[in-house]
This record gives C-alpha cells, structure tokens and sequence, in this order.
C-alpha cells in the first residue's frame, strides 16, 4: 500500500501532530508527513516538527490580506511538497474555497467536540457551560460551514463533577490521537475509493 503523503496544518502545541508522527514512526500508519505548516510564530508545534526531522513552513496569517491570500500560499507549499491529504490538527483558522477545491474531499479536521454539538471556538468550554454529560472529540472531512461535512470517526468523553476546561481538553486530547489515527487509517485502506 502507498503511504499517504500528509501535510498538517497546526497553531499550536502540536500533541495531535506529535501522536500522529509516532504513530508512523512505530509503522502504525501507512502515511509519511512530508511538511507541516503552522501559523503562529510561536507555536511549539515548530519544535515538534524539528525533533522528528519533519519540514516546517510558517505562514503566519497576520501577513496575508485575506484568507484566500493564506489558503493560496498553504496550497502552494502542500503541492511543493508533494501533498495528497490534509490534516488540520489544532488550525485555528477557517479555510476557504481555495485550499478546499484544491484538495476536494481531501482535507481533514480534528475537532474537540462531538459534532454537530458545539462548533466553533471554545467547545470545550461550551460543553461545560451547557451542563452536558457527555462530551468527545470529531474527526470530519472539511466543508465550507465551520465544523461540519461528513464525519469520519467519533469518541465520547465524559464530564466529571470538578472538571475544568484544563482537565476535560486533557482527556479529549488522549481521545483526539486514537481517532486522529483510526480515521487515517481508514482513509488509507479506502485510498481510491474515498
């Protein structure tokens, strides 16, 4: 089977990216990471990438007038580097027709909430102001609606008396790298047929 040839997109501390580079390291994924691309100057994401010798691109959105302008410049460097998948594992920006038509049913989205439940910014914090029981996290191709489009795998979390959205975003983020893993696999078995 041929490796999935990934590009992640990422803003942050870069855990998903992390559980997902270990992940191929220990021959779990038929995938290869050929580039990420972050968009805070200061994420540790960056260091991240360095360790597993992974390259890393800035395109840091203050510097593009719009976001078609960020989309342009994010699809250029996924084809420099040779790119079929796109995986948005902590991207905090909305993408546009721009990189969505140019990767067409091929960007993926990791989100901290079970989807179509609390979309958006903050869902974790949303969750406990809603009082839920039960919350998770969503793997879901990427559509233009914020947070929606066809979802690829799912994990259920539960709300604990005492949480804080410190302690929940922990236990989604152990929640986020096993789906974040199952849903490219599956992608890779299904690969010609998605």
């Amino acid at each position: 089977m041929k490796p999935l040839r990934l590009g992640v997109l990422a803003s942050g501390s870069g855990t998903n990216f992390a559980a997902l580079a270990e992940a191929i390291a220990q021959d779990q994924l038929p995938a290869q990471i050929h580039v990420l691309i972050y968009n805070n100057p200061k994420a540790k994401v960056a260091e991240r990438a360095q360790a597993w010798k992974i390259p890393a691109e800035l395109l840091n959105h203050r510097d593009f007038p719009s976001r078609e302008a960020l989309d342009e410049a994010i699809v250029r460097v996924l084809q420099a580097y040779d790119v079929d998948w796109v995986v948005m594992a902590g991207w905090m920006r909305i993408v546009t027709p721009v990189l969505l038509q140019a990767y067409s049913d091929r960007v993926i989205n990791l989100h901290p909430s079970l989807l179509p439940s609390f979309k958006g910014l903050h869902a974790v914090e949303q969750a406990l102001a809603a009082g839920v029981k039960i919350t998770g996290c969503t793997v879901h191709l990427v559509s233009l609606e914020v947070d929606s489009g066809p979802i690829l795998a799912q994990a259920a979390v539960p709300i604990l008396a005492g949480d804080t959205p410190e302690k929940l975003h922990q236990r989604i983020q152990v929640q986020e790298h096993q789906i974040l893993k199952q849903a490219i696999a599956q992608i890779a078995k299904n690969q010609g047929d998605f």
